[in-house]
Parts: structure tokens; sequence; C-alpha cells
């Protein structure tokens, strides 16, 4: 039976668990947690990359001799390095303002119908590359390193870039597998800060004598690339039997999608921005980003209270379709008071506001399920590909009442689990390549079904009536 440590930081928390993989078992033990979020510093949000490194030494002690270790963590937020191998600054969070208008300059290097058939990326305004484009030390920068690349850097001293994160920077040719150096020429990110590229399975490296005193854990242990895009990880955990399934991978933001064979980098992806990303065993994660979770996470966060189960029960019982928002609308992208910008967008698009917390939540979450629907609808149509199932994974899944609004917006069964379908696919991916039978995501699939208990819900209620509520939110029927 392999032993692993999975590294897994999301972006409002981290947690080192161990795994282990063998005699047709799969086991997942959280060992160590720790509060991973934005630090404002006068006018710039960063994350907290030391503690987070910190927080990452402390949880590995805690593990025990293990076979190898795996990190992965969110997507496009990245380090630089120097030509001595020093980090440059801490790095930004990827809602800081900077990038702010930014996506309309790299526009004009790089016309927006080019840029999408090299990259199949939904146009974001944090993508990495308008990141990079007023990025202040990038002049100075010998090496750009994703952030599960620059904790593996530090544990290893070996440098490299991870396909499946690499594949969300919008530097990267997700037809020829490959960093798009002239894209990145165009739009004056030197071609040499790019690293060589990795596979998930391939081993990074063992750990430098330091790391291996200070964590107690034999310097021999290997470092394994995973898929360090933490949805890339997650996917490899869907308990799906088949192709015919769609996936929400629900957290802060909930990644909505298919999982294909190739990009489909038509004018009709585009105009729906979709993205395509890398997956594990060189599949595309064909998807489009919804704001999620975050929205709820900020109204609490806002009001002071951690009682979600009973705002839950009573949001169950409010009136349904009272309010509805736009989720991806700008405002609710920044930290803030969020139950106030709900109040505003509710003013500006001719609605009285939510009456009471429950019915905010209500709000929030019927909103959330219609964008659900959307998506998945023209993902369907988009890539000629029909679904029978809806798996939900992540912390989302534990919420019943948008897993049954989301199973009744959309039309479709849903299964809920795993909730920690990131750390598990990091868990598959490190005990392949160590040795254990597990050939294809087939397998890897079959073992988390067979390990977990999953929720099932079905549909409920009248289309009709989503039908006419997708048409107030969105314009459509």
């Amino acid at each position: 039976m392999k032993r692993v440590a999975a590294v897994d930081l999301g972006a409002s928390s981290g947690r080192v668990m161990l795994g282990a993989v063998g005699d047709g078992r799969l086991h997942l033990t959280e060992v160590h947690r720790f509060w991973n979020g934005p630090v404002r510093v006068r006018d710039t949000l960063h994350w907290d990359i030391l503690h987070l490194h910190r927080a990452m030494l402390d949880g590995l002690r805690s593990t025990g001799p293990v076979d190898g270790i795996g990190i992965d963590s969110w997507a496009v937020d990245y380090g630089l390095l120097d030509n001595a191998g020093r980090l440059l600054s801490n790095p930004v969070h990827y809602r800081d303002a900077r990038t702010d208008g930014v996506m309309e300059r790299v526009l004009e290097s790089v016309p927006a119908a080019d840029l999408y058939d090299i990259t199949g990326l939904q146009q974001l305004p944090f993508n990495t590359i308008c990141q990079l484009v007023v990025e202040p030390f990038l002049s100075q920068a010998e090496t750009l390193l994703m952030i599960p690349d620059l904790l593996g850097y530090w544990l290893t001293g070996e440098i490299g870039a991870e396909r499946t994160n690499a594949s969300t920077t919008q530097l990267y040719d997700v037809r020829a597998r490959a960093w798009s150096e002239q894209l990145a020429a165009r739009v004056g990110v030197p071609p040499g800060v790019l690293p060589g590229l990795r596979e998930p399975g391939d081993v990074i490296g063992t750990l430098l004598p330091a790391v291996a005193e200070e964590t107690g854990l034999d310097p021999a242990t290997p470092v394994i690339a995973v898929g360090s895009h933490d949805t890339a990880s997650a996917v490899v955990a869907v308990p799906a039997e088949g192709e015919r399934f769609a996936y929400i991978s629900s957290g802060t933001w909930s990644l909505v999608g298919l999982e294909l064979d190739q990009p489909v980098l038509t004018d009709e992806a585009r105009a729906a921005n979709f993205t395509h990303e890398g997956g594990v065993d060189g599949r595309i994660r064909f998807l489009r980003n919804v704001m999620g979770l975050w929205i709820l996470q900020e109204c609490l966060r806002v009001w002071g209270t951690t009682e979600l189960p009973r705002l839950l029960r009573e949001a169950a019982e409010v009136p349904p379709f009272a309010v509805l928002i736009d989720p991806d609308a700008p405002e609710f992208l920044a930290p803030g008071n969020m139950p106030r910008r709900i109040e505003e967008h509710c003013r500006a698009t001719g609605q009285e506001p939510p009456s009471s917390r429950a019915a905010l939540v209500r709000c929030v979450l019927e909103s959330l399920a219609l964008a659900y629907r959307r998506t998945l609808r023209q993902a369907q149509t988009i890539a000629d590909r029909q679904v029978d199932v809806l798996h939900v994974i992540g912390g989302g899944s534990q919420n019943e009442l948008l897993c049954q609004l989301t199973a009744d917006a959309c039309g479709l069964p849903v299964l809920a689990g795993p909730v920690e379908a990131s750390a598990l696919g990091n868990v598959l991916v490190q005990a392949r390549a160590l040795g254990e039978p597990l050939p294809d995501l087939g397998a890897m699939r079959a073992l988390v079904r067979s390990t977990l208990h999953l929720r099932r819900y079905e549909p409920q209620g009248k289309p009709a009536d989503w039908d006419a509520a997708e048409s107030r939110m969105f314009g459509t029927g």
C-alpha cells in the first residue's frame, strides 16, 4: 500500500492530507489544516506565501514517513525568481485590482479571436497573462513559477511547470500542448521566463537536506507532479462511469463543464466564453467559471456568523425566485460588503432586495443553480455531447439545498461527493506514479466509487418555472 501526502491549497484554506492506496482500498485523512486568504499591504492584495510554505512543512512533519508528496492549488497566480533563485516579491492575489482594464490592453496586442484560437481560454481579467502585463518585477525575473511549482521548488530545488496549471495562464498553446513563445513575446512577456513543462505523475525531485531535517522525512522522498491545478486533481476523482457526465467542482468558484478528448475551438465556444484547461492523461476540461460560493462566503464573513446550516434550513422555506442576481457580475469579484452589493445589484435591476438573510441565501443559491443550468446546456450544445448525470464535487457538495436546486434547474440527477475531490485526485496520481495498478482515469474513478458514499438528488418541481426564471435572469429561455 502506498502512503502519500497531498498538499491541497484552496483559496481560503489549505490542508495536508495523508492518503493510502492499495489492495483495492483508498483512504484519506486530514492531518493539518491552516488558514489561507488575502493579505492587504497598502493598496495591494497578496498571498502570504511564506505562511503557506511554513504551514506545508508543519503538515508534512505530522504525516510521518510517506512514499511521495504532491501539491495542488488554485490557478493563475505565480511567483517570480531572480537569477539566483530568490523570490522577487510576494505573489499578488488574483482578486487584486491591478488587472482592472488590462484585458483590453492585451487584446490591443493580440485580437480576441487569435488569443482564443491559441489558448482556448475564457477571457477573465485575472488570467496570468493580464497579471504579467502589469507586473513591475517582470524585467528582473529569470523564472516564472505557478504557486504549486514554487512550493515544489522550495521542497526540491527543481524548476519546472506542471502542465495542467500552465494551461490556465493564457500563455499555453492548447493544440500544441506547449508554451506559446510567440504569444508571450507579443504581450511583452520574455519567453525565457517560462520553465520546462512536466506531466502529472512526473517526479519533480527529492527533498532538499534542510527540508528533510525540518520535516523529519527521508531525504529520498520524491515530490511528484500531480494535476497541480486543484480542479484538474478534482476531476480525476469525479466518480463517473463512462463519458456521458458533467461536473461542477463547487467551492469558492464553481467550475462547470465536461471532460473531452480534444479542444472545441469554435466561434460559438469563444462567444460563450468557455475555457479549455489541461487535464490529467491529456484530457481537456471544457468548462466555464461561475463565481461560486464566494458570494455566500463573503456574506457570512460580513455577517460574522457561522450558522450556515440554520440559514440553509430557513432558505429552503423561502418562496422561490423572489430575487435573482447574475453571480458573474463584476461587482461580486472583489472582497467587500457582499450583502450591500447584492442590495445595490437588485435595485439596479429593478428588484426589491432580499428581505432577510435567509432570503438572500435563497437568492444566491437559486442564482447559482440557474447559472449552472445555462452553462451546462451551452456546453452540451457546443461540444455536441449529451450527459445523463451531473456530479457535484468539492465543498459545495455538502450543501444539500444547492445540490437539490441544481438538480431541479438542470433537469438531471445530481450525485454529490466526494468533498475532498482535489486531495483524492492528488493521491491517486501519486499512487499510480509509485506503481499502483491504476492504468487510466476509469480505474481511478472506479476506486473512488467503491470507497465513498455518494448522495443522489433527483430533479423536482416544474421545468417551466426554471425556464421563466432563466429568462428573467439572462434574457433567454
